[in-house]
């Protein structure tokens, strides 16, 4: 909505009437978030989903050390 007054100066100059341009700030928002759900969409999203399927695949448990083996070898023996 653009109000447009004429109204002159001492000087009999034109002065330009004050305009409120709301229409921008609303189109800014708008397409801030539309690019907003995009990246979201295109990035976040897919990201998340990469990390939880890593989350989920456990590691197997390192293999016992050469002393482990031998300490669990000995236990075995002295329960004998």
């Amino acid at each position: 909505m653009i109000i447009q007054a004429e109204s002159v100066d001492a000087a009999g100059k034109a002065i330009p009437a004050v305009t409120v341009n709301y229409g921008n700030l609303i189109q800014t928002v708008f397409n801030f978030l539309v690019i907003a759900l995009a990246i979201f969409a295109i990035v976040v999203k897919p990201v998340n989903r990469m990390k939880k399927a890593d989350a989920a695949a456990p590691s197997a448990p390192p293999a016992p050390t050469k002393e482990e083996v031998l300490l669990t070898e000995i236990r075995d023996l002295l329960k004998k």
